[in-house]
């Protein structure tokens, strides 16, 4: 058995999720590159909303969109997630098949524009809220710094509060690695 590393195993949790047709979410757009994968995902008939409060993400995002030909199938919000219920038509609610969110700072960009734990908290549990059952709420967390490490801190113990009942909740990490790597939780509506 050969072990996936954290990004290929994010991706292959949301293509267990995500199909032709269904709805998805990408909570933190920064360069669209999960944007991009998702579009590919829903095909033609499905739809990607994207969030990020960084007016240069969502720029460089639609222009990948542009170059693929996807951007019919995307809708991008200049808003944090935690607005993702208000934005997104109520007609989709319940019936989101997946979502992202790749917390921290953008790649590239800004590392003093980070997500936030209260918004990133507010924002699974509104998310979660219009998933379709057995949808998959995917977060990776990047902790290599010192909001990262707050922010997965408190969304763990935010995590731990959901009852089982409710979802199901993976943690995905390699342990006997240097410089604290990303991890991934998933989070599976029931």
């Amino acid at each position: 058995m050969k072990l996936e590393r954290i990004l290929p195993f994010a991706r292959h949790l949301l293509e267990k999720a995500i199909s032709h047709g269904s709805v998805a979410i990408d909570a933190t757009v920064g360069n669209g590159h999960d944007t991009i994968f998702l579009a590919e995902l829903v095909g033609d008939t499905g739809k990607v909303f994207g969030f990020d409060i960084q007016e240069a993400a969502l720029t460089t995002c639609k222009e990948k969109l542009l170059a693929k030909n996807l951007q019919g199938r995307v809708e991008l919000f200049h808003k944090g997630h935690e607005h993702a219920n208000s934005c997104i038509p109520f007609a989709y609610h319940g019936k989101v098949a997946g979502a992202v969110f790749n917390l921290g700072y953008l790649p590239g960009g800004d590392k003093s524009i980070v997500t936030m734990p209260e918004t990133t908290i507010r924002a699974v549990e509104r998310i979660f809220d219009m998933m379709a059952p057995e949808g998959i709420i995917v977060l990776v967390i990047y902790h290599g710094h010192p909001e990262g490490k707050t922010e997965k801190d408190k969304l763990l113990q935010f995590l731990e509060t959901v009852e089982q009942e409710k979802a199901h909740i993976l943690r995905y990490e390699f342990m006997n690695q240097k410089n604290s790597p990303p991890f991934i939780i998933a989070m599976e509506k029931r």
